[in-house]
């Protein structure tokens, strides 16, 4: 999921080079979409992984 928003990201900075403002606008809104949900996956699993570990040891 980083990846691809790696990917929207770079697409946006290519159109806005190039002055497709609208396609680098909806291209950002993507990015920033994908990475914030990749934020809130990776804290969600972070947390079970250390709870999971107290209950272990």
């Amino acid at each position: 999921m980083l990846r691809w928003a790696l990917i929207f990201f770079l697409i946006s900075i290519v159109t806005g080079f190039f002055g497709f403002t609208r396609t680098s606008a909806a291209s950002t809104g993507v990015a920033r979409a994908l990475f914030f949900i990749f934020l809130v996956v990776f804290l969600v699993f972070l947390t079970l992984s250390v709870l999971g570990g107290k209950l272990i040891f």
